[in-house]
């Protein structure tokens, strides 16, 4: 990576990075340097073994001071810190045994010790108690071993600090300060089967990076693991009843109408919160969905999206300074814009081709519209891009009145907005509305600012990232949901919709309905081109999302985007 950025190592390099760098140097980076986190079963696993000395309790001094023992008694400590300038190390010690002078490290791990290796610990455990040793060491006391104790097993292993161990430790402490302080992010471990258990799986990619990076014919998608669920857990969560107050009930999302329960949610359910019109969420659920990273989304009555209530934000500053780097980069900025406008438009004749009629054929247009996508992948200006794009839509959109049924009451003749005339276009409207809801939530995930994008130029208000993730899916989500409520005879044309003024826009039930075939599309599974695993839509944008971050880290070359077949 060039460009400059705040990357940087700390000056107390903690014991629990340098120990996952010797798990996973990209891990160390990521959760570090990036502030990525997640947690998967076995981050809460160990969550629960440390209950016992996550509390501090105890004391213990060396040198005879006022927490020395007496008498040769062992004396316990919990949760200490200690640091070293000179080391340029600080670590928080789960349990400390000190029987005077002599400290004890013990650091509490779930699971068991190593199968292959009896009476040993894993490497970086090691390393880890080592690295608390030196500081035990630093600070006054005698430290010549610890013990891991693993909490699946009820065991402790012991671990000697020796010379060979500690220039190791020492080796691993200096080489994690150097890669924080590098600003570049290191390879993925490459079939390692460290991955498929490591909880920042789904956000590191590490099969799909190196597919996409280093492409050879000894690799394939057979090669990538789905090493992460193909669907998410938490889903949105949509408010549109009128005069309605979301609260908070313990641990649950509380609906009301005149203090009537409507409706609950688990918090651990919901991945955001959308409300509508005049409904209402308390400062109380307000707090507690910004503490856990849901942000709200904040649409008129009619569906148009006006703004996110979010917390602190992501902590990943770096990707965010690349971001705008990149954006502030004409060249930068058109090559990625060339990839998602090339993606659309192939999308877009993949529904033409898919969903029109024998007759008439629209060859004329799927052929107009390959030489556009041809040409967008090679404009030399934002303005020519802007352009093509402009050419693939007026195709497109003249067939696509062709792949509605006859038999149903729907006409469509152009696409118009702002506002819609027909029930057509209010329903694509409002269906663009609920992608970009989606999109945004999906970048904001990543880390990235969803104001600051590529091809949709940053404007006051405008979510233009947001904008441009949302591009490349316009035709085989929101276009695609449209024709099947449509023709399915989802929406009704004369109760579903309300006309005012020339303008038509979807009525609360048209928006619950249109709502429900958004959410299952957006839960519908589809084999990703490029991994060749099944993988729902929503999760598919969010792994478009951290591949544009791969590719402004200097991972990838180009950004992949996304092209159905």
């Amino acid at each position: 990576m060039n460009a400059t950025t705040p990357s940087g190592a700390p000056d107390l390099v903690p014991a629990r990075m340098v120990a996952d760098f010797a798990y996973c140097p990209r891990l160390a980076y990521m959760e570090w340097a990036q502030g990525e986190f997640a947690h998967n079963e076995y981050t809460l696993d160990g969550k629960l073994a440390h209950r016992r000395v996550e509390t501090p309790s105890g004391d213990v001094r060396a040198n005879g001071g006022a927490g020395a023992t007496e008498n040769g008694e062992v004396k316990i400590a919990r949760s200490i810190t200690l640091s070293d300038a000179a080391l340029g190390a600080i670590a928080r010690i789960d349990l400390v045994e000190s029987d005077g002078s002599k400290a004890t490290p013990v650091e509490y791990k779930r699971g068991s010790p190593p199968p292959f290796a009896p009476g040993e610990v894993w490497e970086s455990q090691r390393v880890q108690l080592c690295l608390q040793g030196l500081l035990l060491r630093r600070n006054g006391f005698d430290s010549d071993e610890g013990f891991v104790y693993y909490a699946e097993t009820k065991q402790r292993v012991k671990t000697r600090f020796d010379d060979a161990l500690i220039n190791r430790t020492l080796d691993f402490l200096n080489k994690t300060r150097e890669v924080a302080s590098s600003a570049e992010i290191p390879a993925p471990l490459d079939d390692s089967p460290k991955c498929p258990k490591c909880s920042l799986v789904g956000i590191c990619l590490p099969d799909e990076t190196t597919l996409l990076a280093e492409p050879s014919p000894e690799r394939s998608a057979e090669d990538v693991r789905r090493m992460y669920p193909a669907r998410d857990d938490a889903l949105p969560m949509y408010v549109q009843t009128q005069g309605a107050v979301v609260g908070k009930s313990g641990d649950n999302l509380r609906v009301s109408v005149r203090k009537e329960t409507i409706a609950k949610a688990k918090l651990l359910d919901v991945s955001n919160l959308s409300i509508f019109g005049n409904a209402q969420v308390t400062a109380q659920a307000t707090r507690e969905l910004l503490e856990r990273g849901i942000p709200i989304f904040h649409f008129t009555y009619g569906g148009w999206l006006k703004g996110v209530t979010t917390g602190m934000g992501h902590k990943n500053v770096e990707i965010r300074a690349l971001q705008f780097q990149a954006a502030a980069s004409p060249e930068r900025s058109l090559a990625v814009a060339r990839r998602i406008v090339a993606a659309k438009i192939r999308n877009g004749r993949t529904i033409l081709k898919r969903n029109h009629p024998r007759a008439p054929s629209p060859l004329a247009a799927l052929d107009e519209m390959k030489r556009l996508r041809q040409r967008a992948a090679k404009a030399g200006s934002a303005q020519t891009l802007l352009g093509i794009e402009g050419a693939a839509a007026s195709a497109y959109f003249a067939r696509f009145g062709s792949l509605i049924s006859p038999s149903v009451a729907f006409d469509f003749r152009t696409r118009n907005r702002r506002p819609p005339k027909d029930r057509v276009n209010a329903a694509l409207s409002f269906l663009y509305s609920m992608l970009t809801k989606q999109a945004f939530a999906s970048v904001l995930a990543v880390g990235f600012d969803p104001y600051m994008g590529f091809y949709h130029r940053p404007r006051y208000g405008r979510p233009s990232l947001a904008l441009d993730m949302a591009e490349e899916f316009r035709p085989i989500i929101a276009d695609s949901t449209a024709l099947r409520l449509l023709n399915n005879r989802q929406l009704n044309p004369e109760t579903d919709f309300i006309e005012r003024a020339g303008s038509v826009a979807l009525s609360q039930n048209g928006r619950k309905k249109t709502i429900k075939a958004f959410e299952s599309k957006m839960d519908s599974l589809v084999i990703h081109p490029a991994f060749g695993y099944s993988i729902s839509y929503r999760r598919i944008m969010e792994v478009q999302a951290r591949l544009l971050s791969r590719h402004l880290l200097g991972e990838l070359g180009k950004y992949p985007a996304f092209a159905t077949r």
